[in-house]
């Protein structure tokens, strides 16, 4: 006869199998669903791609519509998101993990704050960089306030990300700097920063790219859902490709919406080409370490 054990062995091999179905389903079906949406938008906007499409202003008639402003408004705010974000959002994990004194209650409590901003919505974060940035700092409609707005919104992202990976360090490597003679900050820029590197630069890229697909808190504070011409400072007016995108699709002519789609790729192009960067990046300081 089947022992007790045996019946429990075979009924967690039961949940086991029935779990492994389960999660392979999702996964199928997210990738057709992906795939589908990617079908739509290539086979919609690959016609209307063109390099006239990316050096044009926007206009009201569709032949003459192009992306040109949004895609330089991009780049701006999503470059100076980056400069902002990233030494910041690195320096205060290093604090957090290095320097602050865990068993403090001060720090458990900002911790805490940092974790659960991670999770506030983006409209949010758009309030609030137009109360402050907007209006308290007189920044008014500008590239810097949308910057200085999507770097409220990424940095508890690039924050938890980065402490994740400085927590991966192992400790042998850092006492063994010690043992050495070298400083606490040396040890910093010469052990801890190259190992976590790789953990950090993910959780920054994933955190840029999270912000550069981004249009409530833009629109929040005033981003322009049209504009003619290219930015030449950070304080000059600005639209994004996400703000461009919807305003296309929001209009009733067909070939908006191919515009529309073809803006979507050039989107698209833009995250992949982040994120290769950032894989070339990573795997360079990987095969360093090792």
């Amino acid at each position: 006869m089947e022992t007790f054990q045996q019946k429990n062995i075979r009924k967690r091999k039961l949940k086991n199998s029935i779990l492994h179905i389960v999660l392979a389903s999702i996964i199928v079906f997210s990738i057709i669903m992906l795939l589908l949406l990617l079908y739509q938008v290539f086979s919609e906007g690959l016609s209307r791609l063109s390099w006239s499409f990316i050096t044009s202003m926007p206009s009201r008639f569709p032949d003459r519509a192009g992306i040109a402003s949004a895609l330089a408004g991009s780049i701006w705010t999503i470059g100076l998101t980056i400069i902002f974000s990233v030494p910041l959002g690195v320096g205060t994990a290093l604090y957090l993990e290095e320097y602050a004194n865990q068993k403090s209650w001060w720090t458990k409590l900002l911790q805490l704050n940092i974790a659960n901003l991670a999770g506030v919505p983006s409209i949010v974060y758009g309030m609030l960089g137009l109360a402050v940035f907007v209006k308290f700092l007189h920044f008014n409609r500008s590239i810097l306030a949308g910057a200085l707005t999507l770097t409220l919104l990424i940095l508890p992202v690039i924050i938890v990300a980065s402490q994740e990976a400085i927590k991966s360090v192992p400790s042998p490597l850092k006492e063994g700097s010690y043992a050495l003679g070298v400083s606490k900050w040396q040890t910093i820029v010469g052990v801890i920063v190259p190992y976590a590197a790789p953990g950090i630069l993910t959780g920054s890229i994933l955190a840029v790219s999270r912000a550069m697909g981004e249009a409530a808190p833009l629109i929040m504070i005033g981003a322009a859902g049209y504009i003619s011409f290219l930015p030449k400072s950070p304080l000059d007016s600005f639209t994004v490709l996400p703000i461009q995108i919807f305003n296309w699709t929001s209009r009733p002519q067909a070939e908006f919406a191919e515009i529309a789609a073809a803006g979507i790729i050039v989107l698209l192009v833009l995250l992949l080409s982040m994120n290769a960067i950032a894989i070339v990046l990573r795997n360079k300081y990987q095969n360093r370490m090792d």
